[in-house]
């Protein structure tokens, strides 16, 4: 039992990469959306709008659900919500290959792949966020590593298909390939270290997540545990939510019309498509470095650089003429979604436990769900009506300056009686004297 408790190689990291495989698989094809989307238009010729509107309902489905993927993940474990995600996105990835109305698109891609789709980033990440507390960043950093990669490589892919199979049969192969990968992937995912006897990190002794390390230990009291009604009773965590909720309006964004806008000034259809592949490289890189990092200099710290890079990222959109601005947003744009995708659901950890983890991030990311849905249609609304997407892109550089604003006020629950820590004499809530994470 000993040798069980105390293994060479700790079985979390196991976890964490079949969680990078998901994430590579479901966030490539997802993100490849913006490399069909000139083939659809098109045609079929329908307005940017309308089948932005497609993609919009298709996450406002997977974010809306991902509270029930949370909430499933805490009590099945993700082996069997990551199978029956994979089964669902993979089979509306292919039912989307036989499109030929506004109505199939809606149903196949918006509301069966967007079911699917939910049992991605939630059931990966609070799995993880289990598993690990003191080596937590690192960990998520190489979950959302798979999704930087999948968007990096995956985009280039879908462009050399469609360019000579077409989308039909490229979305053919891409969700038959994602039903089989998922499946698979799945049955290696445990939901906790407890169910193979284990402690987190591979270790035996709690830590305190909110503090940074210094020389090498993460030092402090019992670990912070709270359950889902009174976390959603604290400033905190509307403070937190507020903040994600201004960012997910933002993120799909550059994903569905980067490459539409690269080709409107000029630019070829295989180099526009290379825009999401280096967003996805430079979010490789967030991931790599700034989770990580996240673990040492904490999680607010981390997202606050993460949100100013977005700032600058979306004004660098809106001004740039050439290849060579384009690159260098989407090289700021991909640090941030690198890095935030990832701090987000550490801080929850980080915040209120790992034990609700999954359901507490699901109930954030649902609030999302309408902002997300919301960010691509406005975007397409405002080239309809003037003709570009500087608007859009100044529009979000606007709301991702607001994010920033809110995250500053999140303070960590300290003194709440079901945390437990021993410091009681800070004020829980948005502000006051707590670390917060910072």
């Amino acid at each position: 039992m000993e040798r069980l408790s105390r293994p060479r190689f700790f079985y979390g990291w196991i976890v964490a990469a079949c969680a990078f495989a998901v994430m590579f698989t479901a966030y490539g094809v997802q993100y490849a959306f913006g490399v069909f989307f000139p083939a659809i238009l098109k045609e079929f010729g329908w307005t940017r709008a309308s089948l932005s509107g497609a993609f919009s309902l298709y996450t406002l489905v997977y974010t809306g659900c991902g509270f029930l993927s949370g909430r499933l993940t805490d009590y099945w474990g993700p082996r069997r919500v990551v199978a029956l995600g994979g089964l669902m996105l993979g089979s509306g990835l292919m039912l989307l290959s036989l499109t030929h109305s506004r109505w199939q698109l809606y149903l196949f891609y918006g509301l069966i792949a967007g079911l699917g789709m939910s049992t991605a980033y939630i059931p990966c990440n609070a799995t993880v966020v289990k598993w690990f507390v003191r080596r937590r960043g690192t960990a998520l950093g190489l979950v959302g590593s798979g999704a930087s990669l999948g968007i990096f490589a995956i985009p280039p892919l879908a462009s050399l298909l469609i360019s000579r199979y077409g989308w039909h049969l490229s979305y053919l192969l891409f969700g038959a390939a994602t039903l089989v990968l998922l499946n698979v992937l799945a049955r290696f995912m445990y939901r906790d270290p407890k169910e193979l006897g284990l402690q987190p990190d591979g270790g035996s002794q709690p830590i305190n997540p909110l503090k940074p390390m210094v020389g090498g230990k993460t030092p402090g009291p019992r670990a912070v545990e709270m359950d889902v009604s009174d976390a959603i009773r604290t400033p905190a965590f509307w403070c937190l939510t507020a903040s994600m909720v201004a960012a997910l309006f933002t993120i799909p964004i550059p994903y569905v019309h980067l490459v539409s806008h690269a080709q409107d000034l000029g630019l070829p259809p295989m180099v526009a498509s290379t825009f999401i592949s280096m967003i996805g490289a430079s979010a490789l890189v967030g991931n790599l470095s700034l989770g990580p990092a996240s673990d040492r200099i904490g999680r607010k710290a981390t997202l606050g650089i993460c949100l100013f890079l977005a700032v600058l990222a979306f004004l660098g959109f809106g001004k740039a003429q050439t290849a060579s601005g384009l690159y260098a947003a989407a090289v700021a744009f991909g640090l941030y979604y690198g890095a935030a995708a990832i701090s987000f659901p550490a801080i929850v950890g980080d915040f209120f436990g790992r034990e609700h983890a999954g359901a507490l991030t699901g109930i954030i990311f649902a609030l999302g769900g309408p902002a997300v849905a919301l960010g691509p249609v406005v975007a397409g609304w405002i080239y309809d009506r003037t003709g570009g997407y500087y608007l859009a892109f100044l529009l979000s550089a606007m709301v991702s300056a607001a994010a920033l604003v809110i995250l500053v006020f999140a303070r960590a629950p300290e003194n709440h009686p079901a945390v437990g820590w021993e410091d009681t004499t800070t004020d829980e809530g948005c502000v006051g004297k707590g670390r917060g994470g910072s």
